[in-house]
Protein backbone atom coordinates (compact mmCIF):
# COMPACT_ATOMS: atom_id res chain seq x y z
CA UNK A 1 0.00 0.00 0.00
CA UNK A 2 1.62 3.30 -1.09
CA UNK A 3 0.82 6.50 0.67
CA UNK A 4 0.71 10.09 -1.79
CA UNK A 5 3.90 11.35 -0.78
CA UNK A 6 1.95 15.01 -1.80
CA UNK A 7 -0.25 14.14 0.85
CA UNK A 8 2.30 13.24 3.62
CA UNK A 9 3.93 16.70 2.36
CA UNK A 10 0.56 18.25 2.71
CA UNK A 11 0.39 16.77 6.19
CA UNK A 12 3.91 18.25 7.20
CA UNK A 13 2.63 21.61 6.35
CA UNK A 14 -0.88 21.40 8.40
CA UNK A 15 1.26 20.04 11.23
CA UNK A 16 3.96 22.61 10.98
CA UNK A 17 3.18 25.49 13.15
CA UNK A 18 3.97 24.71 17.02
CA UNK A 19 2.32 23.50 20.09
CA UNK A 20 -1.54 23.84 18.09
CA UNK A 21 -4.93 22.52 19.91
CA UNK A 22 -5.82 18.86 18.25
CA UNK A 23 -8.47 16.95 18.79
CA UNK A 24 -8.83 12.86 17.39
CA UNK A 25 -12.40 11.86 16.86
CA UNK A 26 -13.55 8.34 15.90
CA UNK A 27 -16.57 6.91 15.16
CA UNK A 28 -19.67 6.15 17.93
CA UNK A 29 -19.33 2.62 19.83
CA UNK A 30 -15.38 2.59 19.10
CA UNK A 31 -13.91 -0.52 18.76
CA UNK A 32 -10.33 -2.11 19.04
CA UNK A 33 -9.15 -0.05 15.48
CA UNK A 34 -11.19 3.12 16.05
CA UNK A 35 -9.43 3.11 19.83
CA UNK A 36 -5.80 1.64 18.67
CA UNK A 37 -5.66 3.88 15.82
CA UNK A 38 -6.51 6.92 17.76
CA UNK A 39 -4.17 6.62 20.80
CA UNK A 40 -1.12 5.48 18.09
CA UNK A 41 -1.69 8.65 16.15
CA UNK A 42 -2.81 10.77 19.70
CA UNK A 43 1.26 9.86 20.83
CA UNK A 44 2.98 10.68 17.35
CA UNK A 45 1.10 14.50 17.30
CA UNK A 46 2.43 14.88 20.94
CA UNK A 47 5.59 14.15 19.77
CA UNK A 48 5.25 16.65 17.66
CA UNK A 49 5.07 19.14 20.78
CA UNK A 50 0.81 19.39 19.64
CA UNK A 51 -1.99 19.68 22.39
CA UNK A 52 -4.09 16.67 21.70
CA UNK A 53 -7.38 15.30 22.45
CA UNK A 54 -8.97 11.98 21.62
CA UNK A 55 -12.81 11.97 21.72
CA UNK A 56 -14.92 9.17 21.01
CA UNK A 57 -19.36 10.02 20.44
CA UNK A 58 -20.10 7.10 23.87
CA UNK A 59 -17.89 4.78 25.57
CA UNK A 60 -15.35 1.92 24.43
CA UNK A 61 -15.60 -1.42 25.33
CA UNK A 62 -14.46 -2.92 28.64
CA UNK A 63 -11.82 -5.09 27.22
CA UNK A 64 -10.26 -1.78 25.93
CA UNK A 65 -9.71 -0.16 29.35
CA UNK A 66 -5.83 -1.80 29.85
CA UNK A 67 -4.83 0.39 26.56
CA UNK A 68 -2.26 2.93 27.97
CA UNK A 69 -3.70 6.60 27.27
CA UNK A 70 -7.12 5.32 27.28
CA UNK A 71 -7.98 6.61 30.41
CA UNK A 72 -7.48 10.24 28.96
CA UNK A 73 -10.18 9.85 26.19
CA UNK A 74 -12.96 11.82 26.07
CA UNK A 75 -16.05 10.67 26.24
CA UNK A 76 -18.87 13.10 24.44
CA UNK A 77 -21.92 11.76 25.69
CA UNK A 78 -20.77 12.21 29.29
CA UNK A 79 -19.17 15.56 28.57
CA UNK A 80 -21.69 17.28 31.39
CA UNK A 81 -19.90 20.62 31.85
CA UNK A 82 -19.58 21.10 27.96
CA UNK A 83 -15.61 20.84 28.08
CA UNK A 84 -14.97 18.70 25.73
CA UNK A 85 -17.27 20.52 23.11
CA UNK A 86 -15.03 23.18 23.91
CA UNK A 87 -12.04 21.53 22.78
CA UNK A 88 -13.58 20.45 19.66
CA UNK A 89 -14.86 24.32 18.84
CA UNK A 90 -11.50 25.66 19.58
CA UNK A 91 -9.81 22.86 17.36
CA UNK A 92 -7.05 24.33 14.97
CA UNK A 93 -7.27 20.54 13.28
CA UNK A 94 -9.41 17.58 13.34
CA UNK A 95 -8.59 14.65 12.36
CA UNK A 96 -10.83 11.85 11.86
CA UNK A 97 -10.14 8.13 12.02
CA UNK A 98 -11.58 4.82 11.03
CA UNK A 99 -14.61 6.38 9.56
CA UNK A 100 -15.65 8.93 7.11
CA UNK A 101 -19.72 10.11 7.64
CA UNK A 102 -19.24 13.24 9.76
CA UNK A 103 -22.76 13.14 10.16
CA UNK A 104 -23.16 9.77 12.24
CA UNK A 105 -21.37 10.75 14.91
CA UNK A 106 -24.44 11.66 17.30
CA UNK A 107 -24.32 14.94 19.30
CA UNK A 108 -20.71 14.98 18.16
CA UNK A 109 -21.59 16.16 14.99
CA UNK A 110 -23.21 19.00 15.07
CA UNK A 111 -20.32 20.82 17.34
CA UNK A 112 -17.93 19.44 14.58
CA UNK A 113 -19.86 21.20 11.50
CA UNK A 114 -19.29 24.40 14.12
CA UNK A 115 -15.72 24.46 13.47
CA UNK A 116 -15.55 25.46 10.02
CA UNK A 117 -11.84 27.02 10.98
CA UNK A 118 -10.11 23.90 11.18
CA UNK A 119 -9.10 21.41 8.45
CA UNK A 120 -10.27 18.30 8.99
CA UNK A 121 -7.96 15.06 7.98
CA UNK A 122 -9.45 11.98 6.91
CA UNK A 123 -7.70 8.59 8.18
CA UNK A 124 -9.71 5.63 7.15
CA UNK A 125 -10.49 2.40 5.16
CA UNK A 126 -13.84 2.38 4.85
CA UNK A 127 -15.96 2.85 1.12
CA UNK A 128 -17.35 5.45 -0.68
CA UNK A 129 -15.55 8.79 1.68
CA UNK A 130 -17.54 11.81 0.85
CA UNK A 131 -13.32 13.85 0.05
CA UNK A 132 -15.20 17.05 -0.25
CA UNK A 133 -15.71 17.73 3.48
CA UNK A 134 -11.76 16.83 4.32
CA UNK A 135 -8.91 19.53 3.41
CA UNK A 136 -6.99 16.17 3.40
CA UNK A 137 -8.06 12.00 3.26
CA UNK A 138 -5.76 9.52 3.23
CA UNK A 139 -9.11 7.04 2.06
CA UNK A 140 -7.13 3.51 1.46
CA UNK A 141 -10.52 0.73 1.15
CA UNK A 142 -8.09 -1.89 0.00
CA UNK A 143 -6.09 -1.46 3.79
CA UNK A 144 -7.19 -4.12 6.30
CA UNK A 145 -7.54 -1.70 8.99
CA UNK A 146 -7.80 2.26 10.03
CA UNK A 147 -4.08 1.22 12.09
CA UNK A 148 -2.14 -0.29 9.37
CA UNK A 149 -3.04 3.09 7.54
CA UNK A 150 -1.61 4.91 10.07
CA UNK A 151 1.46 2.57 10.79
CA UNK A 152 2.03 3.76 7.02
CA UNK A 153 1.34 7.08 7.57
CA UNK A 154 4.37 6.90 10.20
CA UNK A 155 6.04 5.06 8.33
CA UNK A 156 6.13 7.83 5.41
CA UNK A 157 5.62 10.75 8.22
CA UNK A 158 8.56 10.39 10.75
CA UNK A 159 9.89 6.86 10.41
CA UNK A 160 9.54 3.83 12.63
CA UNK A 161 12.12 5.13 14.95
CA UNK A 162 9.22 7.13 16.05
CA UNK A 163 6.98 4.10 17.52
CA UNK A 164 7.48 2.86 20.73
CA UNK A 165 5.66 0.07 22.88
CA UNK A 166 3.10 2.09 23.59
CA UNK A 167 2.02 3.33 20.30
CA UNK A 168 2.74 -0.16 18.38
CA UNK A 169 0.52 -1.55 21.12
CA UNK A 170 -2.84 0.73 20.03
CA UNK A 171 -1.40 0.17 16.66
CA UNK A 172 -1.12 -3.81 16.89
CA UNK A 173 -4.79 -3.66 18.68
CA UNK A 174 -6.54 -2.11 15.59
CA UNK A 175 -4.90 -4.58 12.78
CA UNK A 176 -5.75 -7.77 15.02
CA UNK A 177 -9.46 -7.38 15.99
CA UNK A 178 -10.30 -5.47 12.38
CA UNK A 179 -8.81 -8.60 10.75
CA UNK A 180 -10.51 -10.90 13.02
CA UNK A 181 -7.34 -11.78 14.57
CA UNK A 182 -5.60 -11.83 11.52
CA UNK A 183 -7.88 -14.12 9.60
CA UNK A 184 -10.35 -12.02 7.06
CA UNK A 185 -9.36 -10.69 3.96
CA UNK A 186 -6.59 -7.86 3.12
CA UNK A 187 -3.56 -9.72 4.61
CA UNK A 188 -0.67 -8.76 2.94
CA UNK A 189 2.92 -9.87 3.10
CA UNK A 190 3.06 -5.75 3.97
CA UNK A 191 1.01 -6.41 7.19
CA UNK A 192 2.94 -9.20 8.79
CA UNK A 193 6.15 -7.17 7.99
CA UNK A 194 4.49 -4.26 10.30
CA UNK A 195 3.58 -6.85 12.84
CA UNK A 196 7.26 -7.76 12.74
CA UNK A 197 8.47 -3.75 13.83
CA UNK A 198 5.80 -3.86 16.59
CA UNK A 199 7.17 -6.99 17.87
CA UNK A 200 10.83 -5.35 17.63
CA UNK A 201 9.11 -2.56 19.26
CA UNK A 202 8.40 -4.36 22.44
CA UNK A 203 4.80 -5.44 21.92
CA UNK A 204 3.70 -8.61 23.83
CA UNK A 205 1.57 -10.06 21.49
CA UNK A 206 -0.13 -12.84 24.15
CA UNK A 207 -0.79 -10.48 26.64
CA UNK A 208 -2.25 -8.82 24.14
CA UNK A 209 -4.77 -11.20 22.58
CA UNK A 210 -5.86 -12.24 26.66
CA UNK A 211 -6.83 -8.61 27.22
CA UNK A 212 -8.71 -8.43 24.66
CA UNK A 213 -10.47 -11.91 24.09
CA UNK A 214 -10.24 -13.53 27.37
CA UNK A 215 -11.19 -10.67 29.66
CA UNK A 216 -15.34 -10.82 29.31
CA UNK A 217 -17.61 -10.93 31.72
CA UNK A 218 -19.41 -14.25 32.65
CA UNK A 219 -22.98 -12.56 31.41
CA UNK A 220 -21.18 -11.98 28.39
CA UNK A 221 -20.35 -15.56 27.40
CA UNK A 222 -23.33 -16.44 28.65
CA UNK A 223 -25.30 -14.36 26.16
CA UNK A 224 -23.03 -15.76 23.41
CA UNK A 225 -24.32 -19.15 24.14
CA UNK A 226 -28.19 -17.94 24.46
CA UNK A 227 -27.47 -15.56 21.28
CA UNK A 228 -26.38 -19.11 19.06
CA UNK A 229 -28.58 -21.69 21.08
CA UNK A 230 -32.15 -19.69 21.05
CA UNK A 231 -31.90 -16.87 18.42
CA UNK A 232 -29.48 -18.02 15.52
CA UNK A 233 -32.03 -18.40 12.33
CA UNK A 234 -30.53 -19.82 9.30
CA UNK A 235 -32.70 -19.02 6.53
CA UNK A 236 -32.21 -18.83 2.16
CA UNK A 237 -31.24 -22.52 1.84
CA UNK A 238 -28.65 -22.39 4.98
CA UNK A 239 -26.44 -20.59 2.96
CA UNK A 240 -27.63 -17.27 5.67
CA UNK A 241 -27.94 -16.64 9.18
CA UNK A 242 -29.15 -14.15 11.49
CA UNK A 243 -29.60 -13.45 15.58
CA UNK A 244 -31.62 -11.01 16.72
CA UNK A 245 -31.34 -9.88 20.35
CA UNK A 246 -33.94 -7.58 21.82
CA UNK A 247 -33.27 -4.86 25.02
CA UNK A 248 -35.08 -7.04 27.33
CA UNK A 249 -32.71 -9.89 26.69
CA UNK A 250 -29.87 -7.88 27.18
CA UNK A 251 -30.50 -6.95 30.54
CA UNK A 252 -31.30 -10.30 31.48
CA UNK A 253 -27.28 -11.10 30.57
CA UNK A 254 -26.03 -7.32 32.42
CA UNK A 255 -25.16 -6.62 28.92
CA UNK A 256 -22.18 -3.47 28.51
CA UNK A 257 -21.30 -1.80 25.76
CA UNK A 258 -18.87 -4.10 23.73
CA UNK A 259 -20.86 -7.30 25.29
CA UNK A 260 -21.62 -8.37 21.40
CA UNK A 261 -18.60 -7.87 19.78
CA UNK A 262 -17.90 -10.30 17.28
CA UNK A 263 -21.22 -12.41 17.69
CA UNK A 264 -22.41 -11.87 13.88
CA UNK A 265 -18.87 -13.86 12.89
CA UNK A 266 -20.08 -16.91 14.87
CA UNK A 267 -22.42 -18.12 12.07
CA UNK A 268 -19.82 -17.76 9.34
CA UNK A 269 -18.14 -20.60 11.07
CA UNK A 270 -20.75 -23.08 10.13
CA UNK A 271 -19.75 -24.47 6.53
CA UNK A 272 -22.81 -23.56 4.36
CA UNK A 273 -23.16 -20.19 5.91
CA UNK A 274 -21.90 -17.00 3.16
CA UNK A 275 -23.78 -14.14 5.11
CA UNK A 276 -24.83 -13.05 8.59
CA UNK A 277 -26.87 -10.38 10.51
CA UNK A 278 -26.61 -9.08 14.51
CA UNK A 279 -29.70 -7.30 15.33
CA UNK A 280 -29.19 -5.37 18.43
CA UNK A 281 -31.85 -3.44 19.73
CA UNK A 282 -30.89 0.08 21.69
CA UNK A 283 -33.45 2.52 22.94
CA UNK A 284 -33.62 4.60 19.70
CA UNK A 285 -33.06 1.97 16.77
CA UNK A 286 -31.71 -1.54 16.09
CA UNK A 287 -28.01 -2.10 15.35
CA UNK A 288 -27.43 -3.90 12.18
CA UNK A 289 -24.42 -5.68 11.60
CA UNK A 290 -23.88 -7.48 8.74
CA UNK A 291 -20.57 -10.21 8.07
CA UNK A 292 -19.86 -12.46 5.07
CA UNK A 293 -17.48 -14.68 3.06
CA UNK A 294 -16.29 -14.53 -0.53
CA UNK A 295 -17.83 -12.71 -3.42
CA UNK A 296 -20.78 -12.28 -0.89
CA UNK A 297 -21.39 -8.07 -0.68
CA UNK A 298 -22.54 -7.24 2.62
CA UNK A 299 -21.94 -3.35 2.05
CA UNK A 300 -23.66 -3.30 -0.91
CA UNK A 301 -26.41 -5.42 0.88
CA UNK A 302 -26.77 -2.15 3.64
CA UNK A 303 -26.46 0.23 1.51
CA UNK A 304 -29.49 -1.10 -0.37
CA UNK A 305 -31.30 -2.52 2.10
CA UNK A 306 -30.23 -0.31 5.80
CA UNK A 307 -28.90 3.39 4.65
CA UNK A 308 -25.49 1.80 6.04
CA UNK A 309 -22.31 0.75 4.47
CA UNK A 310 -19.14 -0.69 5.45
CA UNK A 311 -16.48 -3.00 3.56
CA UNK A 312 -17.03 -5.89 1.12
CA UNK A 313 -17.04 -8.59 3.69
CA UNK A 314 -18.38 -6.26 6.80
CA UNK A 315 -20.97 -3.84 7.12
CA UNK A 316 -23.67 -2.06 8.70
CA UNK A 317 -26.52 -0.05 9.22
CA UNK A 318 -29.84 0.79 11.09
CA UNK A 319 -33.49 0.07 11.80
CA UNK A 320 -36.48 1.61 12.77
CA UNK A 321 -38.78 -0.70 13.16
CA UNK A 322 -39.46 -3.27 15.80
CA UNK A 323 -36.93 -6.83 16.43
CA UNK A 324 -39.67 -8.91 14.33
CA UNK A 325 -40.30 -6.32 11.50
CA UNK A 326 -36.67 -6.14 10.97
CA UNK A 327 -35.89 -9.78 10.67
CA UNK A 328 -38.86 -9.87 8.48
CA UNK A 329 -37.68 -7.29 6.46
CA UNK A 330 -34.14 -8.69 6.06
CA UNK A 331 -35.45 -12.27 5.16
CA UNK A 332 -37.79 -10.34 2.34
CA UNK A 333 -34.59 -8.66 1.32
CA UNK A 334 -32.28 -11.61 1.31
CA UNK A 335 -34.20 -13.57 -0.90
CA UNK A 336 -34.44 -10.27 -3.60
CA UNK A 337 -30.95 -9.68 -2.77
CA UNK A 338 -29.75 -13.09 -3.92
CA UNK A 339 -32.19 -13.80 -6.68
CA UNK A 340 -30.71 -10.82 -8.22
CA UNK A 341 -26.91 -12.47 -7.86
CA UNK A 342 -28.40 -15.34 -9.76
CA UNK A 343 -29.40 -13.34 -12.55
CA UNK A 344 -26.06 -11.84 -12.62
Amino acid sequence: MNIDSDKIAKLRELLSAPAQRIVIVTHTNPDGDAIGSSLAWKRVLESQGHTVTCLVPNRYPSFLEWMEGIGEVGIFKEDKEGVLAARVREAQIVFCLDFNQISRLENLSDVLMENTAAPRVLIDHHLNPPLEEYALAFSHPESCSTAFLVYKIIESYAGIDLIDTAMGEGLYVGMMTDTGNFSFSNLTPELYRSVAVLLEKGIDIPRINVSVYNSYSEGRVRLLGYSIYQKMGVIQHGTVAYIALKESELRRFDFQLGDSEGFVNYPLSIKSIRMSAMFLQTRKFIRVSLRSRGDVDVNLFARRYFNGGGHKNAAGGKSFTTVEQTVEYYKKCVAEFFAGEKKE
